[in-house]
């Protein structure tokens, strides 16, 4: 089945290019084109795809908001922000609001067909200069609400490697739902609430490396 993809951005030039590009592609569907963050939730809501790929300066309704918009109404929906911009509050605040990667216009078609597979199967995708700008907001909490178990602690690692639930669970010969259940345990214990955010605590504590963020599963 193919990955229902909906482009936001207020050019629509970048629109149309993203759209001819991605539709060239047999295993992603662009359902649709919004052209503000007020305009992308609306269709998030009407069209639920698997991912959205989210401009963050935006008339209306900012990417930020948006993305934090649609991830509080439709938590299965991930969203991937393209951006020209690399400047820490945007890079952070994306994360913050829910983002599962960050990615700039730069980037090439082929590695952006691979971050929307790779989203739409809950794999976090950053760009290494905003995997480094990440590392420098997170840091690790002084004490932790509990210790992490020593499984709970392979999840981590092998989830900042960019392995999906269903990758972890066949690494570990356990079910998925297990793996959801660690990753939850995790959420709770770091405070945080994304696979990303979880992603870069991993990176800030030494279990993997700021490389293998970006890196790692393309």
């Amino acid at each position: 089945m193919a990955i229902r993809t909906l482009i936001t951005d207020d050019h629509k030039v970048v629109r149309r290019g993203l759209r001819g590009f991605l539709e060239l592609d047999p295993e992603l569907e662009v359902v649709g084109e919004a052209e503000n963050g007020e305009e992308a939730v609306a269709m998030a809501r009407r069209l639920e795809p698997d991912v959205v790929l989210m401009d963050l300066l935006m008339p209306v309704m900012d990417g930020i908001e948006a993305t934090r918009e649609i991830r509080r109404q439709l938590p299965e929906v991930e969203v991937l922000a393209l951006t020209s911009v690399l400047e820490d509050a945007s890079v952070t605040g994306a994360i913050r609001a829910g983002a599962i990667g960050y990615l700039l216009k730069t980037t090439d078609a082929d590695e952006l067909r691979e971050a929307i597979r790779a989203a739409a199967a809950g794999q976090v995708r950053l760009a290494p200069e905003a995997a480094a700008r990440l590392m420098r907001e997170v840091r690790s909490p002084e004490t932790l609400i509990e210790p992490l178990t020593e499984r709970e602690t392979e999840v981590l690692t092998l989830l900042a490697r960019g392995k999906a639930n269903k990758q972890i669970a066949r690494e570990l010969f356990v079910a998925v739902s297990t793996v959801k259940t660690h990753v939850n345990n995790l959420y709770r214990k770091l405070n945080i609430s994304s696979r990303t955010q979880a992603a870069l605590y991993a990176a800030r504590i030494g279990l993997v490396s700021t490389e293998e963020l970006s890196e790692e599963s393309r």
